[in-house]
């Protein structure tokens, strides 16, 4: 156990990396996975696509293997001894395809992944950032892609804001959503609200 734990932040722990191209692909959840088809194509593996939950995870990694791809599903639900041969499996070169819960969003050190999909968005813009950290890695490009949908609501305004900042592109449709306007929970439902110029 640590008894007086210090926790050193060298530059701007939630800052984005430039050598990191984020998209942002608006979408349906009924319309996830063929964009997924095609979103794994604009890259060469290793490739890492985050959800939310164990059990998506393992479904979506059958999906994925069913298209074509090699893949290891790395989540808390399994063994340690299953996440650890998974985890060397992917490292070595052996599956393309890592589906992976945010157990894998952190501390994860993976060399040369071309690109991280997420599948499902994150809780918070913390996350999100860890996420994507996994590519773009030692000076290399790196290319994160998310597919967000209309129920995505939590993290529209953070996510908004961190393309703005980190000069992406951010989708017409996120740009123009209710939710990007304001901050979760600084206005309530049903609020009016005035615009003055």
């Amino acid at each position: 156990y640590l008894r007086c734990p210090a926790y050193i932040s060298i530059g701007d722990p939630g800052a984005g990396k430039k050598d990191i191209e984020q998209r942002v692909l608006w979408t349906s959840e009924g319309n996830k996975r063929k964009q997924l088809k095609e979103v794994l194509q604009y890259t060469e593996p290793p490739i890492i696509v985050f959800v939310n939950v164990k059990k998506a995870a393992d479904v979506l990694g059958k999906w994925i293997e069913g298209e074509g791809y090699s893949v290891s599903v790395l989540h808390g639900g399994k063994h340690q001894d299953a996440r650890e041969q998974n985890m060397e499996n992917f490292r070595a070169g052996y599956t393309d395809v890592l589906v992976a819960t945010d157990v894998a969003g952190r501390g994860l050190d993976i060399d040369d992944v071309q690109h991280v999909i997420n599948f499902d968005m994150p809780k918070n813009i913390e996350d999100y950032t860890h996420r994507i950290g996994r590519t773009g890695r030692a000076g290399k490009k790196g290319l994160a892609t998310s597919l967000l949908t209309k129920d995505d609501e939590h993290i529209m305004y953070d996510l908004k804001n961190f393309l703005e900042q980190n000069g992406q592109i951010v989708p017409q449709e996120l740009q123009h959503a209710q939710a990007a306007k304001f901050k979760p929970g600084t206005l309530n439902k049903g609020q009016d609200v005035v615009f003055v110029q």
